[in-house]
């Protein structure tokens, strides 16, 4: 692929091995026992880390007061009765094929609480929760829940996050991501395509921005999916060969190794080797090789570009997939919030989740796909000012509700499903809950109501937490 680089030959075949199995994938080792289903059903979970505000996307305040009701006017969509923000206009033009969840609720105002809420459908807080660091007691994430428990298409992991793992600027590596109770070993298989840039924001290269200064270029951000040829010069009889020498040296080493590291690694390098040389699947992560209109239909961005290869995946099988839409939590809008929404985060959001579901509507498959967007909370009602950040006001962190969108198997007719109160700080009607959301997107999967997961100890636990909101096909 012209988007990176292949790996020097003159690495020793060991070494190389060990990094095309470390760098394509952390998903190791699982005793899982796959749940069989009757007919493919995928999940696409766009996640919004920072926290989208409510008022100023899926429900609108315009008879609200101006410190309420905010900039942005609303506008009509294809649904009657169903308005938007003016900066979704794509979205709004595509309104019979997504419904909208305007009352989901959890207690927290915090980052990282918020996150591992949403991200493992579970409310209470797991003991010992530190939201600096994540830790082996905590909850395991919905990604690394269906790694565990949906079947793997070939050469392909059964869950996939991209285009990189939730860091904070700081460095701090958000809770909530990984396997939890269920072992390192169960965490999820994170792509890293996205190299992370702590100055940035955004969707790069065309809407990188930062949330004081505005608009910024970077020189040194690259988006590299995994590259799946053979190192030139390596022939495929002379491949095996290595392969011989490596598992006779491993044969020997493995007395000297932990069998849970030993079969982490040896779970990565098998399906590295998988995938090495297949074209399927080398095609199928080249996505800047895309026709030149499919591009520019998803935006030349890492939004487009992650959302572009999330619908590859699932077209190939893939059961659950975690699209992190911006880093560093780039939907954080304490201050500048309406020039930064309407100038960098709306514009490349709209037109990516609209060419996401063209496609998925055209190709039939949005009837088997559930699409979820959401983030870890909402923003406040009222819009505040931090004078010594920022030079125009935003809106601060809210977990009594945010909105989240629905899209394919059954929410694909416009329909609004709960209601805030007349300033969108508190759900009036039909209140959700991430254990809702997250039953919502098991049953979409096929999943039944009595299944169970288990944790290190092997004690079985109960997946399902609530019931789906209603439906859900």
């Amino acid at each position: 692929m012209s988007s990176w680089k292949s790996m020097n030959c003159s690495h020793t075949r060991r070494r190389w091995l060990t990094s095309v199995s470390c760098a394509m994938a952390t998903q190791p080792f699982v005793r899982a026992n796959p749940v069989s289903l009757p007919q493919p059903r995928s999940v696409i979970y766009i996640f919004l880390s920072g926290g989208l505000a409510q008022q100023d996307s899926f429900d609108p305040k315009p008879e609200a007061a101006d410190d309420i009701r905010g900039e942005f006017e609303p506008i009509a969509t294809q649904t009657p009765g169903l308005q938007v923000c003016e900066h979704m206009p794509l979205l709004a033009a595509r309104s019979n094929l997504w419904s909208v969840v305007r009352s989901l609720t959890h207690p927290y105002n915090e980052h990282s609480q918020g996150h591992a809420v949403m991200m493992s459908g579970r409310t209470p807080m797991p003991v010992g929760f530190n939201p600096s660091l994540p830790k082996p007691t905590d909850h395991p994430s919905i990604a690394a829940l269906m790694g565990a428990l949906l079947p793997e298409p070939k050469g392909l992991p059964s869950a996939v996050v991209l285009p990189e793992k939730l860091v904070h600027r700081t460095g701090r590596v958000i809770p909530g991501q990984f396997g939890g109770v269920m072992g390192s070993q169960r965490d999820p298989w994170m792509l890293s395509a996205s190299r992370f840039n702590a100055k940035s924001y955004g969707a790069w290269p065309e809407y990188e921005f930062h949330h004081a200064r505005g608009k910024e270029s970077s020189d040194d951000l690259t988006f590299r999916t995994p590259g799946l040829d053979l190192p030139e010069g390596l022939s495929t009889s002379h491949f095996g060969d290595r392969l011989e020498l490596l598992s006779q040296i491993e044969k020997r080493d493995r007395t000297l190794q932990r069998l849970e590291e030993t079969e982490r690694f040896s779970r990565s390098r098998e399906r590295a080797i998988s995938m090495l040389g297949d074209g399927r699947l080398s095609r199928l992560f080249d996505i800047h090789s895309a026709d030149e209109s499919e591009l520019r239909r998803y935006g030349k961005n890492t939004f487009g570009w992650s959302l572009m290869l999330s619908r590859r995946l699932v077209e190939s099988g893939v059961g659950f997939v975690q699209v992190n839409l911006g880093n560093n939590e780039t939907w954080d809008t304490h201050g500048n919030a309406f020039p930064n929404l309407k100038n960098y985060l709306l514009p490349p959001m709209d037109r990516a989740v609209s060419a996401l579901l063209d496609d998925l509507s055209m190709s039939g498959r949005l009837s088997s796909t559930l699409v979820v967007m959401a983030g870890e909370f909402g923003r406040t009602p009222k819009i505040s000012s931090l004078p010594s950040h920022y030079a125009e006001p935003g809106r601060d962190h809210w977990g009594a509700v945010q909105s989240v969108m629905l899209a394919g198997c059954g929410f694909e007719d416009g329909r609004i499903i709960g209601s805030t109160d007349s300033q969108g700080g508190h759900p009036k009607a039909e209140r959700q809950t991430p254990e809702s959301l997250a039953a919502t997107m098991y049953s979409a999967l096929g999943l039944p109501p009595h299944t169970q997961w288990h944790d290190l100890q092997d004690r079985p636990i109960p997946l399902y937490n609530a019931d789906p909101i209603s439906g859900v096909a």
